[in-house]
């Protein structure tokens, strides 16, 4: 049954069964395990696990215990197993009566709302939704059919959340842009009368903020997948199916274009426009427009990843080239003076 669902070609014993999944290196009798990696192939020799997955190129160098499914990509169908045990799992259904919603606010079928849960006037929350203790949806928002929301998320004024997303713990959505005009006695603040939005079928990490726009809307569009301590500014445009690792920041007004990838901690500055399918490697900084689909950038300013290896190759030889250089500037006076 599992071969048939993904796809793939048993081989070894096709009534062996399963009920959990497992680390290939951490696996017990009953479990389901895959191999992605080559650098793991030794553990599918000893691994206790019942099945395997593998990429339909993998030969077995040594004799198996264990049943393998071959797939063409064994981390896709693991994948696709995973997102059917999740949706198999019991949905939990009703209002607790710790809950606050308005009598102003709609609530659709379905719904869980569970303690201390606070729904504001005139929001709207679609059918199937999930929302854990303690998340506060504020006024006028309105929330999409089948989106999870988890503890402490909230949602500010106004703002607009797509179907299918899934906020966790902690994240922000609409809180006011860092706008403020300086003056002689200190800053003033500029207020945000902007909302934001966010598209279907994304997904908003832990403690992940997107700032509502000074006027008009920052949007996540639809696919988005942003991790932990993400940071989007005032006004930004996350295009579709942009994937953010954790303690990304992009400053206000910036357009990002869609299929891009950031790694950790990526800087980019204000008024940016980003063009499709740009990668940016961990810790880079982005201070301009990057016009270039498929563009890759490493370090600080960004640069091509080549060169950026190389110069790091040359700042590691940085102290005996300084060294040789005082040498050459006296061995240079020292002749100076005997030309003299």
């Amino acid at each position: 049954m599992i071969a048939g669902l993904i796809g793939g070609k048993v081989v070894g014993d096709p009534q062996t069964k399963v009920n959990n999944f497992a680390k290939i290196e951490e696996g017990t009798p009953g479990c389901i395990s895959f191999l992605a990696n080559e650098k793991y192939e030794h553990y599918i020799y000893t691994t206790a696990s019942s099945v395997v997955l593998v990429n339909e190129t993998f030969e077995p160098k040594q004799e198996l215990r264990a049943t393998l499914i071959k797939v063409p990509d064994a981390r896709e169908a693991v994948a696709q197993l995973l997102q059917i045990y999740e949706s198999m799992k019991p949905k939990k259904v009703g209002i607790s009566e710790l809950a606050f919603v308005d009598p102003t606010a709609t609530i659709g079928k379905d719904v869980y709302l569970a303690p201390f849960v606070a729904i504001g006037p005139g929001a709207k929350i679609g059918d199937g939704c999930v929302l854990h203790p303690h998340v506060t949806v504020g006024p006028n928002v309105s929330v999409g059919d089948n989106t999870e929301i988890y503890s402490n998320a909230v949602i500010y004024h106004d703002c607009r959340v797509g179907k299918r997303c899934i906020l966790h713990a902690g994240c922000v959505i609409g809180a006011d842009g860092f706008g403020f005009q300086p003056t002689e006695k200190g800053y003033d603040k500029i207020p945000q009368i902007g909302i934001a939005v966010i598209e279907d079928d994304v997904e908003i990490g832990a403690n992940t903020c997107v700032d509502r726009a000074v006027m008009g809307a920052t949007v996540v569009h639809s696919g988005v997948k942003l991790d932990n301590l993400v940071q989007i500014a005032h006004n930004d445009e996350i295009g579709s199916h942009t994937v953010m690792s954790a303690q990304v920041g992009v400053a206000g007004s910036t357009k990002v274009g869609e299929w891009c990838m950031f790694g950790g901690q990526v800087g980019i500055a204000g008024h940016a426009t980003i063009a499709d399918r740009v990668q940016c490697g961990a810790q880079s900084g982005v201070p301009n427009n990057v016009k270039k689909a498929g563009t890759q950038l490493m370090g600080t300013p960004g640069i091509e990843p080549r060169t950026w290896w190389k110069a790091q190759a040359i700042i590691k030889q940085l102290p005996e080239m300084w060294a040789e250089f005082n040498q050459m500037k006296k061995r240079l006076a020292a002749l100076e003076e005997n030309k003299d």
